[in-house]
């Protein structure tokens, strides 16, 4: 973890193409509501930074919905960091020219590993969010699905953590499917393995339950950000009262 950098905490929008969905280890999806609602929402929230991703533009063949990110980022008072279904620079290209402020690649890293230094030459690493999404084997083992966690890649997310930052990756989004959206706490030592070889920060993904969960991921598992979804939507918990939380801990908070 940099501990110059003050930490993030970061709400998680999944859409599916026509609203937004809740889903647990990325199966059992569960529609909450519309986009633009939730923007409003996060608003008034004191949020961070804002996580929007398509979750099944890739495995349906679409591009990313460029018309509605422009109309997100208009209502947008937050950065605004968006994936799914990013192919090419070009897409890059046009979600930032619609206000889209970072971008998150995930399949496509595994594709074509090449983007990745494109978009930090052409665009400046601090844009570029790498996605990772990991299981544990039966045998203890850690390894990368890709696709919304359809695929195995047999890589190993450490080994390709760094590969990522060697690329030029600004930040990783780590998320543990097996955690994912059970609000049963993250899996610190996934994300401890990672954070300890890379020296971009680590964003916690998948199984955020309580602010107190949130403080191991930071403090045991050395993450740079937290992102969340289920709490935040299921629950009386806001980012704010997260942010006040982390900071009486004596965690580097904004606030």
């Amino acid at each position: 973890m940099n501990n110059l950098l003050k930490l993030r905490v970061m709400p998680t929008i999944l859409y599916n193409g026509c609203e937004l969905v809740k889903g647990v280890k990325f199966d059992s999806w569960r529609c909450i509501g519309s986009v633009m609602q939730s923007v409003k929402v996060y608003n008034m929230r004191d949020v961070d930074e804002l996580v929007f991703l398509d979750i099944r533009a890739t495995t349906e063949h679409r591009k990313p919905d460029f018309k509605l990110i422009d109309e997100m980022a208009d209502e947008c008072f937050m950065p605004l960091t968006v994936g799914g279904g990013i192919t090419t620079i070009k897409d890059v290209e046009t979600l930032f020219n619609v206000g889209a402020d970072k971008i998150v690649i995930n399949t496509q890293a595994h594709l074509c590993s090449e983007i990745v230094q494109q978009i930090s030459e052409e665009f400046g690493s601090q844009c570029a969010v790498i996605s990772i999404d990991v299981r544990k084997k039966c045998d203890g083992k850690y390894e990368i699905f890709s696709h919304s966690g359809i695929y195995a890649t047999g890589k190993d997310p450490v080994v390709f953590a760094q590969e990522m930052e060697r690329r030029g990756a600004g930040e990783i989004l780590l998320t543990s499917i097996d955690l994912d959206g059970t609000m049963s706490g993250y899996d610190i030592d996934l994300i401890k393995n990672v954070s300890e070889v890379v020296t971009i920060p680590v964003i916690a993904s998948g199984g955020a339950g309580g602010y107190s969960d949130m403080l191991q991921a930071i403090t045991q598992g050395g993450a740079s950000a937290v992102a969340a979804a289920s709490i935040f939507h299921f629950t009386h918990q806001t980012p704010l009262e997260a942010k006040k939380y982390l900071a009486q801990h004596g965690v580097k908070i904004r606030l």
